[in-house]
């Protein structure tokens, strides 16, 4: 009977902790420019931090790279062992080490937010940080943004507007060129569209008067009273019968808020044709009553 063969030590299968370890250093760690990697801070440098992120090397932040913000201490903004996300944004050196931000890296995550908002319609608010002839450079969520002067509602007081809150629209976004231009007459036209009903009677100031109608602003939304909505009657001459800054009554006849645009009439309100050309004064008295006849026929 023959003996059963017991296995050398050659054949048995073992990887001892030194094997690993061997082989730990032996892996080849890839990491790219751009690429989004999780570590933790676990030494403060004159001029950074360095950061544990798995690799032969510590990774290395420089202190202008950790936030953006600027003046508050590493040790505030990054605690020690704490793990987060970070942007690599030089590749290896000759050591292995790689060149991290986490400034670069809050900007991406703004722009991806802004530009969510910005597909999505919403409005921001934003902070006034200086004036220029052209308007003013506003911080968007700590990124730089411009309004045009006459995308504003106050034109005059720019000085005044430094360090205010600012409800803006977006009026041009190019994430590639980080140009953001913003827009607080736009955004305040969307807010009060959005409060703004068919058959609502609005009141406001004539602000222009042209051949084919009248420009009338309601408190930053602007409507067009086209001339054929003035009155049932045929008018010759706007300018006979409106001035700039004349008061007006009229009544929301229909809404294009894509185009933001609202048309008014207060031809509805008239109780025979021609009584605006004839008697607008007892018209605009009267009108809240006249609206309500005039909005059952709208709605």
């Amino acid at each position: 009977m023959n003996a059963k063969a017991t296995p050398s030590p050659a054949d048995k299968s073992s990887f001892s902790r030194d094997d690993f370890a061997k082989a730990l250093e032996q892996q080849e760690y890839h990491f790219e420019k751009g690429q989004v990697v999780r570590g933790k801070v676990f030494e403060y440098a004159s001029d950074g931090a360095y950061v544990d992120i798995g690799g032969k090397s510590p990774a290395f932040l420089p202190e202008r790279e950790a936030s953006l913000k600027t003046g508050t201490p590493l040790s505030q903004l990054l605690p020690l062992n704490e793990e987060r996300e970070f942007l690599i944004v030089k590749e290896q050196d000759a050591e292995g080490q790689v060149t991290l931000s986490l400034r670069q890296l809050l900007v991406k995550q703004v722009w991806d937010k802004l530009a969510e908002m910005q597909e999505s319609g919403q409005n921001v608010q934003v902070r006034v940080t200086g004036v220029n002839k052209g308007g003013v450079t506003v911080n968007v969520q700590g990124v730089r943004g411009f309004i045009p002067r006459s995308h504003l509602l106050d034109k005059d007081n720019l000085e005044q507007l430094i360090g205010q809150p600012l409800n803006v629209s977006f009026l041009e976004f190019n994430r590639e060129t980080e140009k953001l231009v913003m827009s607080q007459r736009l955004a305040s036209q969307s807010a009060r569209f959005s409060e703004i009903e068919l058959g609502q009677l609005v009141e406001g100031k004539v602000t222009n008067i042209k051949p084919f109608g009248l420009f009338v602003d309601m408190g930053g939304t602007t409507g067009l009273l086209h001339i054929k909505q003035i009155s049932q009657n045929y008018i010759e001459n706007l300018q006979n019968l409106f001035q700039i800054g004349q008061p007006i009554k009229a009544v929301v006849v229909n809404l294009d808020q894509g185009q933001s645009r609202i048309s008014l009439s207060t031809r509805v309100l008239e109780n025979y044709p021609g009584e605006m050309l004839e008697n607008m004064a007892e018209v605009m008295a009267s009108a809240d009553a006249r609206a309500e006849r005039a909005r059952k026929n709208i709605v």
